[in-house]
């Protein structure tokens, strides 16, 4: 099977197109509906076992083969001593198949009903009435019939993608099912990781239906397709273990340019974060009135105090040696004055990543040009207000595709993006990684600035390693969502701030690596 069939997230076309390529080999399309359907099936049937009592489970279905699908799953079910209802709204549109099955659904005896309150009474509902194809908004009778169902607040399973969603941009048309589970059929649809869509998904699920390798790699290799981020992947981007004969000026010496009188936390908290990462050297430049607090919290970091504004920003840079730093994190907690800072930071040659104040300073004065052009890696960490200031000619700008959106983004710049969100996105001019889990917990001032810090440290370490810049990117993002989860498990989401999430990111990775490495 394709190595990746587990994480690669696919567009509408590529789906058909890979079905197609099933069918032209010969496999007819009632014998892929009928494998499918038994595999979700079963998992429904695992979902909800039946025990003592009976349940009842209550089917909406399409026109389309998603529907046929949703009859072959009511077929088992019922088959299996689930009571069965069956709401059908475009009967009078069904394909051939779905007629079929239909048909035989009758025939057997499940009860079939003209109209959608009918399943009020049923313990579960599945949701049969449109699959990954659906591009136009739902509209009358069936957008009150979704409106309906979704005030139940039933447990709802969707097959492959919750009805009303695009998917590949998760954007709602019009009206959309909110599902407790959705199982996705074959491949994961781009539009389920999109932000947009995550209120109406649930639990994802994914039903493997055995796609030969052959036919998605030849879909799929023709445009880099969006993967999901996965644990054992993060594990091997890690600088671990190290080496028994390594000293610090091996593990990486980061600079950090941040700070200013009114954020003096958000220099801190990027130390907290670049320490979590373990680099060997930290270096920060800070406004001199900082360098006393800096000292007392952070001992182990070298402090360079810089003349600074009325105001307390910096406001110039000191003559550094550019070279000693394998990267240097730019714009935590820096100010809109800093503008002559980030002018000298990204006409350097060095491997920079710029977050916050520093992002906003490109964007408001028109430095984009110098950023496409730099000699050195560049990365950049901003959330959507920041992206859409940074590219606000993109004609996708307002979230129509986040991921599309970021890809393009990465490819104008010539740069790494990381797109902070519910889903946060990594990407380059080649690839794009998507950190599938995440929480609310970071929904709060400081945790930026720890990412910034954190990324930082990790890039400085793998400087010295053949790791990609966009891989080390996203394990330092992958970390600092799950450090924030962890946290939040012991803590609620109202607990975890800068400087706890700072601590739990090592928890992550020793979650990950094991405690003796």
């Amino acid at each position: 099977m394709y190595s990746n069939q587990t994480t690669i997230l696919v567009t509408a076309q590529e789906m058909r197109l890979i079905e197609e390529e099933i069918f032209s080999a010969g496999m007819p399309v009632a014998s892929l509906m009928e494998k499918v359907a038994l595999k979700t099936a079963q998992k429904i049937k695992e979902l909800y076992p039946l025990k003592e009592k009976k349940l009842s489970v209550g089917f909406i279905i399409g026109s389309g083969h998603n529907g046929g699908d949703a009859l072959v799953v009511a077929r088992e079910l019922y088959c299996h001593g689930y009571d069965v209802i069956i709401y059908a709204p475009l009967i009078e549109k069904f394909k051939d198949l779905t007629a079929h099955h239909f048909k035989y659904a009758s025939s057997l005896g499940i009860t079939i009903v003209s109209n959608l309150e009918a399943l009020n009474t049923c313990h579960i509902i599945i949701d049969g009435l449109f699959g990954f194809g659906l591009t136009r908004k739902i509209i009358d009778n069936l957008a009150e019939d979704i409106k309906t169902l979704n005030g139940w607040h039933k447990p709802v399973i969707s097959i492959d993608i919750p009805s009303g969603i695009n998917s590949d941009t998760g954007a709602v048309l019009g009206v959309a099912i909110k599902a407790k589970y959705t199982l996705c059929l074959g491949l994961y649809k781009k539009g389920i990781w999109q932000d947009k869509a995550l209120e109406y998904l649930g639990q994802v699920e994914r039903i493997d239906f055995d796609i030969p390798s052959s036919y998605v790699h030849k879909i799929t290799s023709e445009s880099p397709s969006p993967e999901l981020l996965t644990a054992q992947k993060v594990k091997d981007i890690l600088p671990l273990p190290r080496q028994v004969t390594t000293y610090k000026y091996k593990q990486g010496h980061l600079l950090l340019i941040c700070g200013s009188k009114e954020y003096a936390g958000a220099a801190l908290l990027s130390a907290y974060g670049a320490r979590s990462s373990g680099v060997g050297m930290v270096t920060m430049v800070v406004p001199e009135s900082l360098t006393s607090f800096i000292n007392a919290q952070l001992p182990e970091m070298l402090v360079i105090g810089c003349r600074e504004t009325p105001l307390g920003s910096i406001e110039t840079l000191p003559l550094l040696d550019w070279d000693k730093y394998q990267w240097v994190s730019c714009g935590m907690g820096l100010t809109k004055e800093a503008v002559s800072v980030v002018e000298k930071v990204i006409s350097s040659n060095c491997n920079i990543l710029l977050d916050a104040d520093a992002l906003n300073i490109v964007a408001n004065y028109y430095l984009l040009e110098v950023l496409q052009t730099r000699q050195g890696e560049t990365v950049l960490t901003p959330h959507d207000g920041e992206f859409e200031r940074l590219f606000p000619d993109f004609s996708f700008v307002g979230m129509a595709d986040r991921i599309e959106e970021t890809r393009q983004g990465a490819i104008a710049l010539n740069a790494t993006i990381l797109r902070k969100g519910a889903k946060t996105i990594i990407s380059d001019n080649s690839h794009t990684w998507i950190i599938p889990h995440g929480t609310p917990a970071l929904a709060r001032g400081g945790s930026g600035d720890v990412l910034s810090g954190f990324i930082g440290g990790l890039l400085a370490q793998n400087s010295f390693t053949d790791t990609p810049v966009i891989d080390t990117v996203a394990a330092a993002g992958w970390l600092h969502q799950q450090g924030a989860i962890l946290a939040s498990e012991d803590l609620s989401v109202l607990g975890v701030d800068g400087v706890t999430l700072s601590r739990y990111i090592l928890k992550a990775v020793n979650e990950l690596k094991g405690n003796g490495e």
